[in-house]
């Protein structure tokens, strides 16, 4: 009855926040509160919740530290140049009859790149909404190549902060998870390919309004240097490198880049990493600003409170009765199809993919543990599930913002075929992934 109490008080506190538009900051601290509260009618003093809550935070210090750390690059990714240059020469290579497949292809490599759904969308997914929009081309469909696209490198890219996130809480390298993603993602990715090429022409692009590759070439001086900090970001993890220094040499030589050849003062590059970049011109001011240390800051807050629910949870065993009803339903259905259910009735009702993500963690480590499972099955089973559904909810944050920002509504989601794709998929080729007990490839 406790149980139920609390979460109702909590999943309360959260439609409101989402009803009234304020953070839902205010919805997870209400939340905290409420299951120290629990825990206390459960018989654990508050002093001693609070230490399990502060236990749990410090594990996700570095989530934090890189989350911050992935603000300060998007801020000065745009300044240096290097977005830009992928957008300008990506737009470049678009033929016509192809356009909607090499919509889908440039934002998978830039969203691996970057490992952020929301700067691609805002970047190189709104010139190619532009592009459609003044060639004749279906918006809709548009939009939902761009969001499979997005969200290929938001699942799968070492620098994305859904992979750290459930590399982190699931205790599992982030490389072996990386390797294993693109394994198991390979299927969806090809018949994702297969579709969006035959679309592509059935729905050629007519004409290119050059007007923002203008101002871009104006903006930015686009030579290949500006390419130098997406080494880092792709080579040092791939060599086994901290994804940590992998951060610090892409914003050290970004600002570096962005003195050189943006002709930009050292104080204007840092301000830029912080504060996020505004470009001179009017034309790019809706593309390329944005980013930045402060952008990041609400997120951090998210993950660190929900993060405190994974100590309370574990501590005074309050997800208890929960987890054998799950176990249950496991020996019914499978792990992946209550993890995938599990998926869409968490990020449903909070409309965050972080709390889904932690929520299906906390929920699901357990009964995996019994029924025999490692934590790299638990770890790819909720990166093919929350990190991709959470997306395809209309009202939820993964979607609505990128959404906004291509400027299409929410049928859109309906031609997104990857964010389908990857679960299903999974769903039917588990089976032959985990035969034998997954061992981490050391």
């Amino acid at each position: 009855m406790i149980l139920i109490v609390a979460f109702a008080v909590f999943i309360a506190a959260m439609v409101t926040c989402i009803v009234t538009g304020h953070s839902i900051v205010l919805g997870l601290a209400a939340g905290f509160v409420t299951f120290i509260v629990a825990g206390y009618f459960k018989g654990f003093k508050v002093k001693d919740t609070l230490s399990m809550a502060w236990g749990s935070i410090r594990e996700t210090f570095i989530v934090v530290e890189i989350w911050l750390m992935i603000g300060l690059l998007t801020g000065i990714w745009r300044a240096s140049g290097t977005i830009s240059f992928f957008v300008y020469y990506g737009v470049l290579m678009v033929r016509p009859p192809l356009f909607i497949i090499l919509a889908f292809v440039m934002c998978c490599v830039l969203s691996y790149v970057l490992g952020t759904s929301f700067a691609v969308s805002g970047t190189l997914g709104v010139m190619l909404m532009a592009l459609a929009n003044s060639a004749g081309v279906d918006p809709l469909l548009t939009g939902g190549a761009i969001m499979s696209g997005i969200y290929f490198g938001d699942r799968c890219s070492p620098a994305s902060s859904s992979a750290i996130l459930v590399a982190n809480i699931t205790g599992t390298d982030l490389m072996t998870n990386v390797k294993k993603m693109f394994v198991t993602g390979a299927l969806p990715v090809c018949i994702t390919l297969i579709i969006y090429g035959v679309l592509s022409v059935r729905n050629p692009l007519n004409s290119v309004d050059d007007t923002i590759m203008s101002a871009l070439s104006t903006e930015f001086n686009l030579t290949p240097a500006t390419l130098i900090p997406v080494a880092f970001i792709v080579i040092l993890p791939i060599l086994r490198f901290d994804i940590r220094w992998a951060f610090v040499g892409g914003i050290v030589s970004s600002g570096v880049v962005a003195v050189i050849c943006q002709d930009m003062s050292v104080m204007e590059s840092i301000g830029y990493s912080i504060k996020g970049y505004t470009p001179d011109s009017q034309v790019l001011s809706s593309i390329i600003a944005g980013g930045g240390l402060i952008e990041m800051i609400e997120s951090c807050i998210i993950v660190t409170i929900a993060c405190s629910y994974s100590g309370i949870f574990s501590g005074t065993n309050l997800l208890g009765e929960i987890q054998q009803l799950l176990e249950r339903m496991m020996s019914k259905s499978g792990k992946f199809m209550v993890t995938l259910l599990l998926s869409l009735v968490t990020c449903g009702i909070f409309c965050s993919q972080t709390i889904g993500v932690m929520l299906c963690n906390d929920l699901m480590r357990k009964p995996y543990e019994r029924a025999g499972s490692d934590k790299y099955e638990l770890a790819m089973d909720i990166e093919n599930s929350a990190i991709m559904v959470c997306a395809l909810f209309p009202w939820c944050i993964a979607a609505s913002v990128p959404l906004t920002m291509l400027g299409v509504d929410a049928r859109a989601l309906l031609y997104a075929f990857l964010l389908y794709l990857v679960p299903l998929c999974y769903i039917f080729t588990k089976a032959h992934w985990y035969k034998n007990k997954s061992k981490p490839e050391e």
